[in-house]
């Protein structure tokens, strides 16, 4: 069962939705959460810690779902196996990869939020990824939430929103890296994205790329 977790500022603390919880050290199992068909967008290695950066959709409010994005904290007791239950190491996990994941509801307020894996199965080696092309109506990358709102103005159902995380390749005209900030709405831009999307209006999604290709 997915649980939505309110987050704040950057704070190297832990933060929980249950007061129970809060009564609780971070191995307590009996606080968890449940994902399945989440995306692995990064893995990474620091200080003997795995994290591994996921995403996956939320049901909120109205029945609306929004993609949520958490760094999963891995050890040696972080229970991983592959998709025939073979167990295996944080060295066999792969961008792309889709996984279902249970972690501690207690969470850091950075952003992404980190959390302690207790297990990550793979359900699928590799997700398909989908290219499309948009006009730039929206640009957000000051809140902590970084997205790209491409379609026409006067027609919602044209627009879609695209996810910017850390593992987000940002490109202009020349193939140049750049930040989100540099994009401007007007601007033509090819984008590959996560082959799901909510069913939200505009539905949302992560970007994997996003290459600018006019003004």
């Amino acid at each position: 069962m997915n649980r939505e977790i309110t987050l704040g500022s950057n704070h190297a603390e832990f933060e929980s939705n249950s007061p129970s919880a809060e009564r609780n050290n971070m191995g307590d199992r009996n606080n968890t959460i449940s994902v399945d068909d989440a995306v692995i967008q990064s893995i990474s290695r620091r200080q003997g810690s795995g994290y591994v950066t996921i995403q996956y959709p939320v049901s909120g409010r109205n029945t609306m779902t929004h993609i949520q994005v958490v760094t999963l904290i891995t050890s040696r007791n972080t229970r991983m196996r592959d998709q025939f239950g073979n167990p295996i190491g944080l060295r066999d996990l792969r961008e792309g990869m889709v996984v279902s994941a249970r972690f501690s509801s207690m969470m850091t307020r950075s952003q992404p939020p980190q959390s302690r894996a207790f297990s990550i199965m793979v359900v699928q080696e590799n997700e398909s990824s989908i290219i499309e092309e948009g006009r730039v109506l929206e640009v957000e990358s000051s809140r902590g939430f970084n997205y790209l709102l491409t379609g026409q103005e006067d027609n919602i159902y044209s627009q879609v929103r695209y996810t910017i995380t850390n593992a987000t390749l940002i490109r202009d005209r020349r193939g140049n890296p750049i930040p989100l900030r540099s994009i401007r709405p007007g601007q033509l831009v090819r984008i590959e994205r996560a082959s799901f999307q909510t069913m939200s209006i505009p539905p949302q999604t992560t970007a994997l790329t996003v290459q600018v290709i006019s003004s």
